[in-house]
């Protein structure tokens, strides 16, 4: 099989017809658009700006949880220590993060052809499992506090709330652009919003202890909380687990695309379909493309590039490897299951 780019405008795509009877034709197909030399610098630029923002968070989360450590200590607060368990698995999630933001800018390799581009995706997957498991903890400890509620020195949990919640809505501002579209920024993003949420629980909680004693209402805020962010963490881990298993992607239709392919006149059907994402952001593509005709290579390579137009425009594919075929006795099954036959 050969390789070859591609683009809107300017596609190049190369097929090889090997010598055997059935007349095979391989062609792989790439956008050059997600390759070229403005969109890698800009890429790289955008990584930068990224990682600054994520080590400002670290720092900025790191601050927070031992000043909550040691106010949880004077006060006797469980609710402090609670959240401050819950601001350094930020600081555990967000280190992540980093370091997987840094892995995806290496260049690509032999041994690594596609470089480390999942490991944003590995890095969204461990945060989101580790947010249900701080949200399950949080609720067993929440419904150890609703039934063994304890005075405390409210100042200290009023105070070191109000901290957690300016320092996490910071670096909740500096995410936020950059989650839209990128899982493991999500993740991360997530990890900071919903500690707000749950030092704003806190700091009801210190209010309320203060002025009127209720210090059972912190649990059950607690506990409320802690099921949002299981919740939230579900829909990421999922999404994340969609991709690691190569499954097509949520929003596309393997039939609307074969639809589509087979609106050029040139071809016969599409079998041997798979259609996966190597990360949130890149949609590939393979199948075999059977002609009605034996045309030549020139000729094929304007179907496939038309082909390759129509798939980015209508379904953002941006990678594809297509064999071409014509005469052949292969099966014809839109979908290949080997197990089956």
């Amino acid at each position: 099989m050969e390789y070859s780019p591609a683009s809107p405008g300017r596609n190049q795509d190369h097929n090889k017809k090997d010598s055997h009877t059935h007349k095979q034709t391989h062609e792989h197909t790439y956008d050059r658009r997600n390759h070229s030399h403005n969109q890698g610098t800009h890429d790289h630029h955008h990584g930068v700006l990224t990682g600054n923002k994520l080590g400002i968070a670290i720092a900025i989360n790191l601050l927070i949880t031992v000043a909550q450590l040691v106010g949880g200590f004077i006060s006797g607060s469980l609710a402090l220590y609670s959240d401050a368990l819950h601001n350094f698995s930020d600081v555990i999630a967000l280190v992540i993060s980093y370091i997987a933001g840094r892995l995806t800018t290496r260049s690509f390799s032999i041994e690594k052809t596609f470089g480390f581009k999942r490991a944003e995706i590995l890095a969204a997957m461990v945060n989101a499992g580790t947010l249900i498991v701080v949200g399950g903890f949080l609720i067993y400890e929440g419904a150890n506090r609703f039934f063994h509620p304890q005075p405390i020195a409210s100042f200290w949990v009023i105070s070191l709330a109000l901290l957690s919640i300016l320092g996490n809505t910071l670096c909740v501002v500096l995410l936020k652009g950059d989650a839209e579209d990128n899982l493991n920024i999500k993740s991360a993003y997530l990890h900071l919003l919903t500690d707000v949420m749950t030092s704003v629980a806190v700091l009801i909680g210190g209010l309320l202890m203060s002025w009127y004693q209720i210090y059972w209402l912190d649990s059950v805020l607690s506990i409320l909380i802690a099921l949002y962010l299981i919740r939230a963490s579900w829909g990421i881990l999922m999404e994340t687990f969609r991709v690691v298993m190569q499954f097509a992607p949520a929003h596309l239709d393997i039939r609307e695309i074969e639809k589509i392919i087979l609106t050029c006149s040139e071809i016969k059907g599409v079998h041997h379909v798979h259609l996966w994402q190597l990360d949130d952001r890149t949609v590939n593509l393979e199948a075999h493309l059977h002609f009605k005709e034996d045309i030549n290579l020139s000729e094929s390579n304007q179907v496939v590039n038309t082909i390759n137009l129509l798939l980015q425009d209508k379904f953002g594919v941006n990678h594809t490897i297509f064999q071409s075929e014509f005469d052949t006795d292969h099966a014809t099954d839109l979908l290949y299951n080997p197990v089956g036959g």
